[in-house]
C-alpha cells in the first residue's frame, strides 16, 4: 500500500514538472522552489495517510543525566529519593516475626513420612502455606522455587528446612544489598574504597568477635578488611566494586561470621577478617619495619615469611608496585600478602604474573623462566645445596602447565592448569622450590610433622 502511494505522488510530481516546463521558461531558482514546495506537499500527504509503525514514540526514557557538582538542589533531591526508595524496599522484606510465622505454618503443614530427620512438605501443602503466609511471601511460593528444591524424594516433596533456609538467605541478601546501597554515594550500584571503609567501620560495633579491638587500631583493621575486597574484586584497579560482586562473593559471609560469639579458634585464625588474623598481618608488618618509619624497604621485606624470596623477585615487586621513595606502605604490603597467601586464586596469579612478565608481553618465555630460576640456583649455592639444572625444571613447568603455545605460557594457561601456585613458588621462593622438589618425602613424613626446611642441610 505504501509503495502504491509513493508511486502515485511521484508520478504527479513528474507530470506537474513536465507541464510547467512547457508552459513557461522560468529561471532555475524558481523551478527548484516549486519542486521543493510540491515535494513537501505530496510527501506530507503520503506520510499523514500511511499506517507506518510509530512505536518509536512510545520508547521509555532510559537515560537520566546525573546532577552536576554545583546543582545542590538536584543532588539533594536525588539523595532523598534514593533514601525513600530503599526504605520502601526494606519494608517489603520479612521481619523476624513474619519469619517465625512462616516457620510455624510450614511446620504445621508438613507431610509425613519424614525423610531421615527432615520434615517434608508436598506441593499442595506448599501452595496452602503460600496463601496463608501473606503478600510478602508470595515471591517464594512459586513452581520455579519448588522445582529448584525438589531432589530425589519418592513422594515429590521438598525439605521444609531447605526451603526456610532459602527464604532466610534471600531475605539476608536483600537486607545486605539495601545496607550496602546506603553507602553508595554515587548511586550507581558500586562502592568506592571510602564507601566500603565507612560501611565496615560502622559494622565493627555489631560484631562481637571484634569487641576486644582497641579503637586506635580501627583504621588499620578497616584498611586490612577493605583491601581483601578490592584485591580480589577490582582486578583492573578502577577504585570501585559493584555491589552485586560483593554480594556474590563469600567475603561478606566471612565478615558477618564474626557475629558468632562462640566462633572457634581455628575459624578465627582462618578468617582474614577476624581480630587475630588482622593483628597477625599488622604485627608482621611492624616486625619487618626495623627502622620504625612506618614503611618497608626492599631489605626489610626480604625477611618476609621464611626469608627465602629471591632478590630478583623482590626487585620486580618494587619496580611494579606503588612505593614512596623506594619504600612500601601498609596498603601495598597487604596486596603483596594477599597475593602470596592465595596463590591458587586467579587474582593472586595475575599479581604474580605481572611481576614475572618483565617485558609486559602477556606471556612468559623460556628466557623469563631462566631469569628468575637463576636466582633460586644462586640461593642453593649459598646454602650449600646441589644445584638443579634449569633444563629439567623448565621441562617440568611446561609439562605441568601444558600451554596452548609450546613456547609461551600465558596467565590463562596458568589458571587453566591449576598449577599456577606451584609454578610461581618454584620461580620466586627457595622454600617453595624445596617443598616441590621434596614433595614425595614430605608426604611420607607428613604424619610425623617433619616437613620444615633446613637450608643449611644440603
Amino acid at each position: 500500500m505504501a509503495n502504491e502511494r509513493t508511486t502515485h505522488w511521484s508520478d504527479i510530481l513528474k507530470r506537474r514538472l513536465a507541464n510547467s516546463t512547457r508552459k513557461d521558461e522560468r529561471n532555475e531558482d524558481e523551478k527548484k522552489a516549486e519542486e521543493t514546495e510540491l515535494f513537501t506537499k505530496y510527501y506530507s500527504e503520503w506520510k499523514a495517510g500511511s499506517n507506518r509503525d510509530s512505536s518509536y514514540k512510545k520508547i521509555p526514557r532510559f537515560y537520566y543525566r546525573l546532577p552536576a557538582e554545583d546543582e545542590f538542589l538536584l543532588q539533594k533531591l536525588r539523595e532523598e529519593s534514593r533514601a525513600v526508595f530503599l526504605q520502601r524496599k526494606s519494608r517489603e522484606l520479612l521481619d523476624n516475626e513474619e519469619l517465625q510465622n512462616l516457620w510455624f505454618l510450614l511446620d504445621k503443614h508438613q507431610v509425613p513420612p519424614m525423610s531421615g530427620e527432615e520434615a517434608m512438605i508436598s506441593y499442595e501443602a506448599y501452595l496452602k502455606v503460600g496463601e496463608k503466609a501473606g503478600p510478602k511471601c508470595k515471591q517464594f511460593f512459586t513452581a520455579r522455587v519448588y522445582g529448584k528444591l525438589l531432589h530425589s524424594d519418592p513422594y515429590g516433596r521438598i525439605s521444609i528446612m531447605q526451603f526456610f533456609n532459602y527464604v532466610m538467605r534471600k531475605v539476608w541478601l536483600h537486607q545486605t544489598r539495601i545496607g550496602l546501597s546506603l553507602y553508595d554515594v554515587a548511586g550507581q550500584g558500586y562502592l568506592r574504597e571510602s564507601d566500603l571503609e565507612n560501611y565496615i567501620l560502622e559494622l565493627i560495633p555489631t560484631l562481637p568477635q571484634l569487641d576486644g579491638l582497641e579503637k586506635s587500631f580501627y583504621s588499620f583493621y578497616v584498611c586490612t578488611a577493605v583491601r581483601k575486597f578490592f584485591f580480589f574484586l577490582d582486578p583492573l584497579r578502577t577504585g570501585k566494586i559493584k555491589i552485586q560482586d560483593i554480594l556474590a562473593c563469600s567475603f561478606l559471609d566471612d565478615l558477618l561470621e564474626l557475629r558468632d560469639e562462640e566462633l572457634s579458634k581455628e575459624s578465627q585464625e582462618s578468617n582474614w577478617f577476624s581480630a587475630p588474623s588482622a593483628l597477625r598481618v599488622y604485627g608482621q608488618y611492624l616486625n619487618l619495619d626495623k627502622d620504625h618509619n612506618g614503611m618497608l624497604s626492599k631489605e626489610e621485606l626480604s625477611r618476609y615469611g621464611t626469608a627465602t624470596l629471591t632478590a630478583v623477585f623482590l626487585d620486580r615487586v618494587y619496580q611494579e608496585c606503588l612505593t614512596y621513595d623506594g619504600e612500601m606502605d601498609y596498603k601495598t604490603y597487604l596486596d603483596f600478602v594477599l597475593a602470596l597467601e592465595n596463590r591458587k586464586e586467579p587474582a593472586a596469579l595475575q599479581y604474580i604474573f605481572k611481576l614475572l612478565d618483565m617485558e609486559n608481553q602477556g606471556y612468559l618465555t623460556v628466557f623469563s623462566l631462566n631469569y628468575f630460576f637463576r636466582a633460586i640456583q644462586e640461593q642453593m649455592k649459598i646454602h650449600g645445596q646441589e644445584v638443579i639444572s634449569f633444563q629439567d625444571v623448565k621441562d617440568e613447568i611446561f609439562d605441568m602447565v601444558k600451554p596452548k603455545d609450546p613456547y609461551k605460557i600465558t596467565l590463562q594457561d596458568l589458571v587453566n592448569s591449576c598449577q599456577g601456585d606451584t609454578v610461581s613458588s618454584i620461580l620466586i621462593d627457595l622454600n617453595g622450590f624445596w617443598t616441590y622438589e621434596n614433595r614425595e618425602v614430605l608426604v611420607a613424613n607428613d604424619n610425623e610433622g617433619n616437613s620444615s626446611l633446613d637450608l643449611d642441610d644440603p
